[in-house]
């Protein structure tokens, strides 16, 4: 459209949300002085958009793998910066993906100059981001207590079958169930608060529904009998560390920014109940201007053998265990917690695999979902302080992505 720049994304303009692409601009000046904009417009309405300075090179030409930014929320060489940078306009959203069979639309566009003269717009694309993959079938589960989501990858497999779970803020989250079975598991995405008739602080959490939903999965004709895989953050780490401890049949277990004691809610089993890891809400420190919540001290020590009685016994597990943990997580002592849990593994001759991201926090999401340093938790309804560095957190979770893909192909 008169356009005197291409803006081009490769090697398509429709990929997976966890795909990089290559970002090229052609059609410039040797030389000239640029402005790349990203903006992506969220379910709620809500704006997240990121910029950098670039230079093009002599022959007229940009490319984002190659070139340096020179400013804006990025500097160097960072081929999914503008991705990975996407900050809201107002403060404190989570960018977070509601319904799964919609995509996120990216516009790219490129302005002239640098700073405050960038009113002319050279060349602009969008690059769709979808989080199901061709083929991939979302099938809603309401079966007897269940309250999940089932991603089917196309083909009749069998796959490895894998079980989901988020954090405390409940609800049924979808996007990394969906993005897995794009890449060849069958997932189930598992609510167990704050979600339909599941409350949002439910008194105690039962083994048995963790268990329906381990049986619902294996029962499943595209699932390998090789075993469950069962991923968790947060709360849902210390679920997967229980899961792989007290029902049979999981295979291998992945938990990120978890603990590896029971927490905030009583944990029923056939016979015995965990107790939740005493903490005390006077040690919240809340910041005065803001109103964010530093939540990092609230536990007692988990060293106390006081505490001892609401650890999850992982040594007795015969599954794998991943950890992956942010060393910059404000929220949670999560590193400290999962060196406890892997000593005591080792210690009993377990196998486990342990790594932790100088500069990331506490929300480690599929990649080029950009850092939330600070959100509502939509339980507490409070600020919440969940740490991370843009660029270290944005490096950490295209490793993490990495690693538990390769844990579970190995194991399942």
């Amino acid at each position: 459209a008169g356009m005197a720049a291409r803006l081009s994304v490769l090697p398509s303009l429709r990929c997976l949300f966890d795909e990089p692409v290559q970002i090229r601009v052609a059609g410039l000046q040797p030389q000239q002085a640029v402005t790349l904009r990203a903006s992506l417009l969220d379910e709620s309405g809500e704006l997240f958009q990121s910029h950098a300075l670039y230079r093009a090179g002599s022959s007229g030409e940009l490319d984002l793998s190659r070139s340096p930014a020179l400013g804006g929320s990025y500097l160097g060489v960072e081929p999914m910066g503008l991705l990975w940078a996407l900050q809201s306009k107002t403060p404190y959203k989570r960018l977070a993906k509601r319904n799964v069979l919609t995509p996120f639309c990216v516009d790219l566009e490129v302005y002239e100059g640098h700073g405050e003269d960038t009113s002319r717009l050279l060349g602009k694309c969008t690059n769709e981001r979808w989080f199901l993959g061709e083929g991939v079938k979302r099938i809603p589960v309401r079966e007897g207590r269940l309250r999940a989501t089932l991603f089917l990858p196309p083909g009749p497999g069998p796959f490895p079958g894998l079980i989901d779970l988020y954090g405390s803020g409940g609800g049924l989250i979808e996007y990394r169930a969906s993005l897995l079975a794009s890449r060849g598991f069958v997932t189930l995405a598992l609510a167990y608060m704050s979600f339909e008739d599941i409350p949002a602080m439910p008194k105690t959490l039962e083994l048995s529904y963790f268990e329906e939903a381990v049986n619902f999965l294996r029962k499943q004709q595209q699932v390998k009998d090789t075993g469950i895989g069962v991923l968790g953050l947060s709360k849902g780490g210390d679920l997967a560390l229980s899961m792989a401890t007290f029902l049979p049949g999981i295979k291998a277990a992945v938990s990120i920014s978890g603990s590896c004691f029971n927490s905030f809610i009583p944990l029923e089993g056939d016979g015995f109940t965990i107790p939740v890891h005493p903490y005390d809400l006077g040690r919240v420190k809340i910041n005065d201007e803001s109103g964010i919540v530093d939540f990092s001290d609230v536990l007692d020590d988990h060293m106390d053998p006081a505490t001892w009685d609401c650890r999850i016994p992982v040594e007795r597990s015969l599954a794998k265990f991943l950890f992956l943990c942010g060393l910059d997580d404000l929220n949670w002592k999560s590193d400290l917690y999962c060196q406890d849990a892997v000593q005591r593994l080792q210690q009993h001759g377990r196998e486990v695999e342990f790594y932790s991201y100088a500069g990331a926090g506490h929300l480690l999401e599929p990649p080029y979902l950009p850092l939330c340093k600070v959100s509502i938790h939509r339980v507490l309804g409070m600020l919440v302080h969940w740490g991370g560095q843009w660029r270290e957190h944005a490096k950490a979770q295209e490793d993490a992505w990495c690693r538990i893909q390769a844990f579970f192909w190995q194991h399942l």
